[in-house]
């Protein structure tokens, strides 16, 4: 019996400091990074704040995000904060696909572009990706 109370309060202490497996209703931010040329940055911003604020902001579990640009890598960088894992991923492709498209168009009208002269977003994706919030022990 002696050998078995240890052992028990190992495991105990073991499970404990293991990894916990993502809950789909934590928080949870999307990262997104974009080719932004230092000359085009106030455009990118314009597009973001006329067509994807506004969308975002009628999602349910939007919470907010901030932007960022990096001038070393001419890059945007996009932390999207999300209630929920869940509710972000209820969003549909095609919903997020017609907010694109706005976006792209308000991009090349801005830059005197036409629609037809690059098939490509005018500030194409690098990266996407997602970041799960950690709480230090005791923070709750």
């Amino acid at each position: 019996m002696t050998r078995i109370i240890p052992l028990l309060v190992a495991i105990l202490v073991a499970s404990s400091l293991a990894p916990q497996p993502v809950m789909s209703s934590d928080a949870v931010i999307e990262l997104l990074r974009l080719e932004v040329p230092a000359t085009q940055r106030q455009v990118w911003l314009a597009a973001e704040q006329r067509t994807w604020q506004p969308w975002l902001e009628d999602q349910d579990g939007f919470l907010g995000r901030d932007l960022y640009w990096d001038p070393q890598l001419q890059q945007g960088v996009l932390l999207i904060r999300w209630n929920s894992h869940d509710q972000w991923k209820a969003i549909t492709p095609e919903a997020v696909e017609q907010v694109q498209q706005r976006f792209d168009a308000t991009v090349r009208s801005a830059l005197g572009q036409s629609e037809s002269s690059e098939p490509r977003s005018p500030f194409p994706l690098v990266m996407e990706g997602e970041l799960i919030v950690q709480r230090l022990p005791g923070d709750d």
